[in-house]
């Protein structure tokens, strides 16, 4: 048997072998594609992307023609490197350079020499395109802004690195790809398919004409438009209010989840990232590290929700049963909750939930909070339940939305106190600070838009999204899918009444707009920061959240400005302007228009360090205009990041 066994095995090998070779060499022409490729030149044809619009239609993002200078190093023959320089506007260093990182690509296969040139840039390059052997021309559409504004929300076009060309097939070197924002959720739908064009050569290396007579060509395909549930005017003018300020702004259709405004302060004009000086102004954007441009806060910034956050601290007590509207507690402009540990209020007097609302009552809450984790034997077990029903709300996790940037927050659990306290001895007077927004607890500002949202819909959400529509595509149902907490909806309804009239008879009286019923939370958070070494306290964020109208809302929102003081002071003003925005499309308070258009916050941020390199560049830009230079025209900043959402 053993005799037999060898001999066949190896005829069994052979004959497969042999039928594989048949098969490539007769039947199977692809493989002669790669292992001839000498003798065969590939062209691509990139098709436009798809066109960017906002929810009701007007046109964001288009393109624009754009051409790269493509090289093959072997190829390259006897030319005059001085006239190609003078041509391509580069320096014999730069030629150079260029040359090598296109040999250490591959001296065969072509690559980017120079990207991204405009048609005047092209049209004098091309007339003398035949001087230069080995090089040649690839078109390509390039982004054509036609807003300068919501660079955090289209994020940008640059080229494929090589890791993603040797781990993705579908691309190869100098080809573009989106990166941050819709760009890179939905670059498989934006971008298209490129076509593909096979040539025969000669032993000249000539073009002799199509191989096989274009049997293995392809149609280039070009990418799907999206509409995006931004409302452009409502984002134009978050950016406008929020300049010389940082923070971010959030706006959520509640009965959807779709984000109607994501700003991110400061930006930037999106243009800035197109063409030949895109890699310059990017670096100047990415090494900021005091304004951060980059940086989109109102996805990636977390910070102690402040006041706020009692909405929750008193849901949560309504539903535990430790609480109903009518308990009382008595406030001394705060109240002790342990030996030498006294926590501080504006308020003074009996406190329920309505007037603990509106007048923000930090004895109210603590005291409520107190008694929902008094309510269990053991502590441990009291802040897991609270800490449930607070991720009911969709906090302390990854909220799914389809944007490639986000962060969780906190929500702390009886894990946390293990490691904080690993001897235990925590109980409720420890982590009281939770109650009131602080502790260990932390939000970004589309977490506490999607709360708000929660709260207007009495009770549940839909996860926040930005993409409205795809033409011949179904949205991700899980964007449709509602998601309920685990709060009773009765108890929402005394909570929406006092958030009324914190607009009535509250911290935000001074806000109201006539004509609109708004529900909203003034916030305060604290601030502190490592300077030289120290940490020390600055001035308290300013954070403000709302929904409106009360009845049937339209449009839920949180602002965060950091060092703005008091809630009221600039982002509640902000709010009030930005839902009149949405709901009316013009603005009636103008003197709050006023005061906040005018408001700076420089001279606050200036503490932390110098001017950042991103104003040093728009003050540049500024002075090119002045002189009637030509430049490329930008507006504020933002910080790379990979974190999943």
């Amino acid at each position: 048997m053993r005799k037999v066994l060898l001999p066949s095995l190896i005829i069994v090998a052979a004959l497969l072998l042999v039928i594989r070779i048949f098969y490539l060499q007769f039947i199977d022409d692809s493989f002669k594609l790669k292992s001839d490729n000498n003798a065969i030149k590939i062209k691509y044809d990139y098709p436009e992307r798809g066109y960017i619009y906002d929810r009701n239609g007007k046109l964001l993002v288009a393109n624009q023609a754009s051409y790269d200078i493509m090289v093959i190093p072997r190829d390259v023959k006897n030319i005059d490197t001085l006239e190609l320089c003078q041509l391509l506007d580069i320096t014999k260093e730069d030629f150079l350079k260029r040359m090598a990182k296109a040999k250490i690509y591959s001296p065969r296969l072509p690559s980017v020499f120079l990207p991204q040139l405009n048609k005047s840039e092209f049209a004098a390059f091309q007339e003398k395109i035949r001087k230069f052997e080995g090089f040649y021309f690839q078109k390509r559409s390039l982004r054509d802004y036609e807003v300068d504004y919501g660079a955090n929300v289209f994020g940008f076009i640059t080229q494929v690195n090589e890791k993603l060309v040797a781990k993705n097939p579908y691309y190869n070197s100098g080809d573009l790809i989106g990166r941050q924002g819709v760009e890179e959720s939905y670059e498989d739908i934006l971008r298209g398919i490129k076509g593909v064009k096979y040539f025969q050569k000669d032993k000249y290396n000539r073009e002799i004409g199509s191989y096989k007579e274009g049997r293995y060509d392809t149609v280039a395909v070009q990418g799907e438009d999206i509409n995006l549930t931004i409302d452009s005017e409502l984002q134009k003018y978050g950016e406008q209010l929020m300049i010389n300020k940082r923070g971010g702004i959030v706006a959520i259709e509640p009965k959807t989840g779709e984000i109607l405004a994501l700003v991110t302060a400061p930006s930037y004009d999106p243009s800035i990232l197109v063409g030949r000086q895109r890699s310059k102004n990017y670096t100047v954007l990415y090494h900021d590290s005091i304004a951060k441009p980059l940086y989109d806060r109102g996805l990636l910034a977390e910070y102690p929700p402040g006041s706020p956050f009692k909405i929750l601290t008193g849901l949560v007590a309504l539903q535990e049963g430790v609480v109903n509207e009518h308990t009382t507690f008595m406030c001394h402009h705060g109240f002790s909750y342990a030996r030498g540990r006294f926590m501080k209020c504006h308020g003074f007097g009996p406190h329920q939930l309505h007037n603990g609302i509106y007048n923000s009552c930090n004895t109210y809450f603590a005291s409520a909070y107190m008694l929902t984790i008094n309510k269990y034997a053991k502590p441990a077990y009291a802040v897991d339940v609270w800490s449930n029903h607070i991720k009911s709300f969709g906090l302390g996790q990854f909220m799914g939305y389809d944007l490639p940037t986000g962060k969780k927050g906190n929500i702390p659990d009886s894990k946390t106190y293990k490691k904080i306290y690993p001897n235990g001895g925590w109980r409720s007077t420890t982590i009281v600070s939770n109650a009131i927004g602080q502790g260990e607890v932390l939000m970004t500002p589309i977490q506490l838009a999607n709360m708000m949202a929660t709260v207007a819909n009495e009770g549940y959400y839909y996860t926040p999204h930005i993409i409205k529509r795809i033409e011949g595509h179904k949205i991700d149902k899980k964007f449709t899918t509602k998601h309920v907490t685990t709060i009773d909806k009765r108890y929402y309804k005394p909570m929406i009444s006092g958030l009324f009239d914190v607009y009535n008879l509250g911290t935000a009286s001074s806000l109201r707009v006539d004509g609109i019923d708004i529900c909203g939370k003034t916030g305060t958070a604290e601030n502190f920061a490592k300077i030289n070494g120290k940490r020390e306290q600055l001035k308290d964020h300013s954070i403000f959240v709302a929904f409106a109208p009360k009845d049937n809302p339209k449009i839920a929102i949180a602002i965060l400005v950091e060092n703005g003081g008091f809630g009221a002071t600039i982002a509640g003003p902000i709010a009030s302007l930005m839902i009149e925005k949405f709901l009316r499309k013009k603005i009636t308070r103008t003197d709050l228009e006023t005061r906040i258009l005018n408001t700076s916050l420089q001279g606050q941020y200036a503490k932390l360090g110098g001017l950042s390199e991103t104003i040093k560049l728009q003050l540049r830009i500024e002075d090119s205009i002045k002189n009637k230079k030509t430049v490329v025209p930008v507006q504020v900043i933002k910080v790379d990041t990979t974190q999943q959402n």
